[in-house]
């Protein structure tokens, strides 16, 4: 049977969390121990481990179909591919940092100075399109110390915490794009592939609404049922159970996770006792 090539970071947080992300989707894989290849035992995938700015490339050249890799690596390589999914982890940001003893005012600071970075295509769309003329020193790894050695004027680069910058006596000065784990792919992939992949789709987006969202169930007199249903209303409309008592019932549904606190003082206010919350394993739309 035909199988869906995937390309995943080697090693790494990425890759971490892309693997997690596979064994939420029951999807099992043998000789998963960062060998070149693993196999599914259970869904028609392979996984490649690959270093994650050779991912864009290998998909291009019809090594991998789709893969896994941060949104900056998709644009620095700039190959004509398409993101069939944003996957809501490994999120971080890319920006402009000067030494943190620099006074900046505007874009203008960096006219005729020198950026280092490991990212020259998206730094150079940038300075283009704000009419700044500056000579890009183009370097990998460890970006953050170039100024402190007189490499260049400021840097742009991956910015998470923070923290690298500020050990570095740098500042943020200028964001530039945010960026995170996406699916990429050929927007061409043959109609066999493309199922498999609709299908790996489908299993993620399953995964993904239910980490996003919690399910409740509570006790609630009837006399407040209807503003307790305006809080929660669930994804058509909650269960209601009847209890032995006929002035309460019980109430089940489904609240997403960034709302849980919010939510949960106003059903309190609202009258609603024993409230419990438990977490979604997988959740069909």
């Amino acid at each position: 049977m035909e199988k869906l090539k995937i390309a995943v970071q080697k090693s790494g947080r990425l890759s971490e969390k892309s693997l997690q992300l596979l064994k939420e989707c029951s999807i099992k894989l043998t000789n998963g121990n960062r060998k070149l290849i693993s196999v599914s035992s259970n869904f028609p995938i392979e996984i490649l481990f690959l270093r994650d700015d050779d991912i864009p490339q290998s998909i291009y050249d019809s090594v991998a179909d789709i893969g896994i890799v941060g949104e900056n690596e998709f644009v620095e390589k700039n190959y004509p591919l398409k993101i069939y999914k944003r996957l809501g982890f490994a999120k971080c940001r890319l920006s402009i940092a000067i030494p943190k003893t620099e006074n900046f005012d505007s874009l203008e600071y960096f006219q005729n100075k020198k950026i280092a970075t490991s990212y020259p295509f998206i730094l150079k769309s940038f300075l283009k399109k704000n009419n700044i003329n500056a000579e890009i020193h183009q370097i990998s790894g460890s970006v953050e110390i170039s100024p402190g050695i007189g490499l260049a004027d400021g840097i742009f680069d991956i910015v998470s915490s923070g923290s690298t910058l500020i050990s570095n006596g740098l500042k943020e000065v200028e964001k530039v794009m945010d960026s995170e784990a996406v699916f990429i792919g050929n927007p061409n992939i043959k109609t066999t592939k493309k199922e498999i992949l609709e299908q790996l789709l489908f299993r993620i987006n399953s995964v993904q609404q239910a980490n996003s969202n919690k399910y409740i169930l509570l006790n609630v007199p009837k006399g407040n049922l209807d503003e307790v249903i305006q809080i929660i209303p669930g994804m058509r409309s909650p269960t209601i159970m009847p209890l032995i008592d006929d002035e309460w019932c019980s109430l089940h549904s489904v609240v997403n996770e960034q709302e849980f606190w919010e939510v949960i003082d106003q059903l309190k206010s609202a009258g609603a006792e024993g409230i419990l919350v438990a977490p979604i394993e997988k959740m069909i739309l």
